[in-house]
């Protein structure tokens, strides 16, 4: 059975999603932590379920190309890609990932109209929620749920630079205000900054929400808040570039094996690729 695969190697995890080549499915994925050594640990896991035809994107795909991969795809086409898979009428794709956040405008059959991208800084992106939920004392997971609870007028965050951000945080809650108040206002600082991005791309519904940031319940809702639309979470919002990589890699591989009369190249095996999950 011939396989193709995509892996997503960002900063925080790593994605990678195999595909059937005959039935388009997707027949094993996996999501690990990137550890101290992402290349080396994305290998492992690709050594683990090899494919014929490796495609790699996310930060870490250069790299992953000079030792292992076959071929390489940038971020913002594997998300477009990704994306149609999971939800195939998507017009505006918001990730925010570990270390950077993008905002993807797709036209009616899923081309990239236009982007942005945040990746100088960690402001707004995961890491900047984790030291956040550090330094209010939260666990993650707990974090995203206890803006809900705020029971203070709201607040504001002034700086979204991280180090000043934190120092703010742990002044307002030594001045007495409830944390879950302070939570609140972190997660609306970032909601404000992604949609001022959504702004400049020109959001068009229906709106999805990927990367690891989506399990954020309060932060999606924020999102819809601002937008004023509901945002929608893929199945595996973590994935999306992966499956992206590896439906790219789908059609590298029938167009290389038809060009050798090795493999009689299908559109319909293509198209079935955006369609099945399992």
């Amino acid at each position: 059975m011939p396989t193709v695969a995509g892996i997503d190697i960002g900063s925080r995890t790593i994605g990678y999603v195999v595909i059937d080549v005959e039935s388009g499915r997707v027949v094993h994925q996996a999501l690990s932590d990137s550890g101290f050594d992402p290349i080396k640990r994305a290998r492992d896991i690709a050594s683990a379920f090899p494919a014929e035809l490796l495609v790699a994107t996310g930060y870490g795909r250069h790299a992953a190309a000079a030792r292992f991969a076959h071929r390489v795809i940038t971020e913002i086409k594997a998300y477009a890609v990704g994306i149609r898979h999971f939800l195939p009428d998507v017009r505006t794709v918001i990730d925010i990932g570990g270390q950077d956040t993008k905002v993807i405008a797709l036209g009616e059959k899923g081309d990239i109209v236009d982007f942005q991208m945040n990746e100088k800084c960690a402001a707004g992106t995961g890491k900047f929620l984790e030291i956040m939920a550090v330094a209010l004392g939260y666990e993650l997971d707990e974090f995203g749920r206890a803006p809900f609870e705020a029971r203070s007028e709201d607040i504001r965050i002034s700086s979204m630079c991280t180090v000043f951000a934190e120092s703010e945080v742990v002044s307002l809650c030594h001045a007495g205000i409830d944390r879950a108040a302070v939570a609140k206002a972190v997660h609306m600082a970032i909601a404000e900054r992604t949609v001022s991005m959504v702004k400049r791309v020109g959001s068009v519904p229906p709106v999805a929400f990927a990367g690891g940031v989506a399990r954020n319940p309060f932060m999606r809702a924020a999102l819809e808040e601002k937008i004023g639309v509901e945002i929608r979470v893929p199945e595996e919002p973590q994935l999306v570039g992966a499956t992206g990589a590896a439906i790219e890699a789908l059609r590298a591989f029938a167009d290389e094996e038809g060009e050798n009369g090795r493999f009689a190249r299908s559109a319909e095996v293509v198209e079935r690729a955006g369609e099945a999950h399992s």
